[in-house]
């Protein structure tokens, strides 16, 4: 018995119209989904209407002392390098950063199976910072409660003081991390 070869004509002329409907839906995508067609950009990704800024010492609500001197001393130096502001006095300056430390802890990450002293510690720190525009009196960041930890161990002869000035590093870092525009 001789078979013929049968050709499914219905599937042949259904493809020019998907490949009719996906170029249709690409191109409405392209026109009423992004917006802007602007793609990548070189612009700065911090406000451009500020070009200085004064750095209050934080205030310390805890009792563990000389934190605030890290941690402002790292929120400083990080502005300076990573940001386009200057740092300057109060009277100059075009913006304000205010902030307190209002925790400071530490815990247990991990300990000794025989004798249960601490191997490894995390030094917790957690800071309210407000900046404000002196020109316009707009606050730009308003009472952001940021937190940032950081390990240690007293095996390697770091303590509480190693821990705090990295966490308060990495808190200067989230800091000017939130300094960026919004997108």
């Amino acid at each position: 018995m001789i078979t013929k070869n049968r050709t499914n004509y219905s599937s042949i002329r259904s493809v020019p119209l998907i490949l009719i409907g996906a170029l249709s839906a690409i191109c409405l995508m392209g026109i009423w989904g992004c917006g802007q067609l602007t793609g990548y950009s070189n612009k700065s990704l911090f406000p451009e209407d500020i070009s200085s800024i004064y750095v209050e010492m934080f205030d310390n609500r805890t009792f563990r002392r000389d934190v605030e001197y890290k941690l402002t001393d790292a929120l400083a130096k990080r502005i300076e390098a990573q940001t386009p502001y200057k740092i300057c006095s109060k009277d100059a300056a075009d913006t304000i950063l205010t902030g307190q430390i209002v925790s400071i802890g530490e815990a247990l990450l991990s300990s000794e199976r025989q004798t249960a002293r601490p191997l490894e510690k995390e030094a917790r720190l957690a800071a309210v910072v407000n900046w404000k525009n002196l020109k316009t009196g707009r606050l730009l960041l308003d009472n952001k409660t940021i937190t940032a930890a950081a390990s240690y161990s007293e095996w390697q002869n770091q303590g509480f003081g190693y821990g705090s000035a990295l966490a308060a590093n990495k808190l200067a870092e989230r800091i000017v991390e939130l300094m960026e525009k919004q997108w």
